[in-house]
């Protein structure tokens, strides 16, 4: 790993969708804290589908749909701007279907917010397939808003990493939490049962293996620490028999959980695994999602 200074990523406008379910009004009061303390604008998109819905709706219907996303807006601004009067917001009606409309308007560098659930599905559902079908698609990175609102601030912001590859978009969590005024954890898992019949199959090699995985988590927390030296960062190398369970845990003791998406396999399919599927569903702090393309190898400065 280079010894290098790396650049420190910027963090991007706030786009959230709007819808008239509760986890959504969450999400959009949750977005305008994040923009306000980035000193970025947040922008209201409602997707009201209406390009579909033309098709089989009379011209009635789709202008009544249009005007209760107008009002949607309206009230979901004000009700951002009685508890941010000073900070800049745009609203947007889109005619795409919801995760089309958020994708196009989210462009190459904004954030993506979204709650976990909106109106569609069922009730039972830990994560919509709106917000699912953000997350797996995104070339942003994405927060799904989930948890206590009202939860107490932790002052920490949790990256899970997995190893020096991902040192692109942990530099954004290093963003979020110098935004936080937070210190950053830096966690990877080391899971045993993940390697036995598989990579080693003797004690001394697992113990080396492991020794390897301290190594490369202390070179991250050091990179870090070279391009954010006013940044309190802590890194931690934990046994768990389950790593989304590990992770769910620790989504209980931060106020952000970040990681990184894979890569899609032949440049199609969905591009999050098991691991962040689960704690997705699951935790209990807002996840954000960082896809491997919009965190490129940072370069020295």
């Amino acid at each position: 790993m280079t010894s290098d200074i790396l650049a420190r990523p910027e963090l991007g406008t706030v786009v959230v969708g709007v819808d008239a379910s509760p986890t959504a009004r969450t999400a959009a009061l949750w977005a305008a804290a994040e923009a306000d303390r980035r000193g970025r604008p947040l922008h209201l998109v409602h997707a009201a589908d209406t390009d579909r819905r033309a098709v089989f709706a009379r011209a009635e219907a789709i202008q009544a749909v249009r005007e209760a996303g107008r009002d949607l807006l309206l009230a979901t601004a004000s009700a951002v701007q009685n508890r941010f009067p000073e900070l800049t917001v745009t609203r947007e009606l889109s005619r795409q279907e919801p995760v089309a409309g958020l994708l196009a308007t989210a462009g190459q560098r904004a954030t993506l917010v979204v709650g976990r659930r909106g109106l569609g599905g069922f009730a039972a559902m830990a994560l919509g397939s709106v917000s699912l079908g953000v997350v797996s698609r995104a070339r942003v990175p994405v927060i799904v808003v989930r948890g206590d609102g009202d939860r107490p601030e932790t002052g920490t912001v949790t990256a899970a990493v997995r190893g020096a590859s991902d040192l692109g978009w942990l530099l954004i969590a290093a963003a979020e939490a110098e935004a936080r005024k937070a210190s950053l954890r830096i966690l990877s898992v080391w899971n045993v049962l993940g390697h036995i019949g598989t990579v080693a199959t003797m004690l001394d090699d697992l113990d080396d293996i492991a020794h390897a995985r301290v190594h490369e988590v202390k070179q991250l927390g050091d990179a870090v620490r070279r391009s954010c030296p006013g940044l309190i960062v802590h890194h931690h190398v934990e046994t768990a028999t389950s790593t989304p369970g590990l992770l769910v845990e620790a989504s209980a003791h931060t106020d952000l959980l970040v990681m990184g998406s894979h890569h899609r396999a032949l440049g199609v399919g969905p591009a999050l695994g098991r691991v962040a599927h689960t704690v997705l569903h699951h935790a209990h702090c807002p996840v954000e999602i960082v896809p491997p393309d919009f965190a490129a190898p940072a370069q020295p400065r």
